[in-house]
């Protein structure tokens, strides 16, 4: 078992396709906490659906791309964070989490995304690790102002959700500024 413990009762480890059916639980118990800022949530409404998605990563984590991870407390998935692109030969990486509402509060998606930062910075030896969030998703800016990102501007009507435009922050370290 890979893991990294991140707090008491709390640890990270790798969200693999043959966790599905949980991957796909969480999503029903927190999806209505979800589909406001993660897109994938809405589409993943039966366990194939969670399983493809898992699989997609999987796949991409075996050329050297993204990868996702889960964040489990008590033996419970309760959210998760992944490198949504991952471009090693360009040493840029994005990064991004989710949490349900019963595990915030706790440090637990600093403790993870710190963690896959410097794994990006130190072992890959990525240039720059990015974060982006829609204006509007106050707790992951804040992640992202506690990781030391500097706010590098706002990509104006950005992203959709749930048919709403929505402006998107851009933060980012950059491995010698850190």
């Amino acid at each position: 078992m890979l893991s990294h413990p991140l707090a008491e009762g709390a640890e990270l480890r790798a969200l693999e396709p043959w966790r599905a059916e949980e991957f796909y639980a969480f999503v029903v118990r927190s999806g209505v906490h979800l589909t406001p800022w993660m897109p994938w949530a809405t589409d993943t409404d039966e366990p194939a659906k969670a399983e493809r998605w898992l699989q997609g990563y999987a796949d991409a984590q075996a050329r050297g791309g993204r990868r996702v991870y889960g964040i489990w407390l008590d033996g419970l998935l309760v959210g998760g964070t992944g490198f949504a692109t991952f471009d090693a030969r360009a040493g840029v990486c994005s990064l991004g989490a989710w949490l349900a509402p019963e595990a915030r509060r706790r440090g637990l998606v600093t403790r993870a995304a710190r963690h896959m930062t410097e794994w990006a910075f130190e072992t890959r030896g990525m240039s720059r690790v990015e974060w982006a969030a829609a204006t509007r998703n106050e707790p992951s800016i804040a992640v992202a102002k506690r990781l030391g990102m500097e706010r590098e501007g706002v990509l104006r009507s950005a992203l959709t959700l749930g048919g709403v435009r929505h402006d998107v922050e851009v933060w980012s370290l950059i491995a010698d500024r850190r």
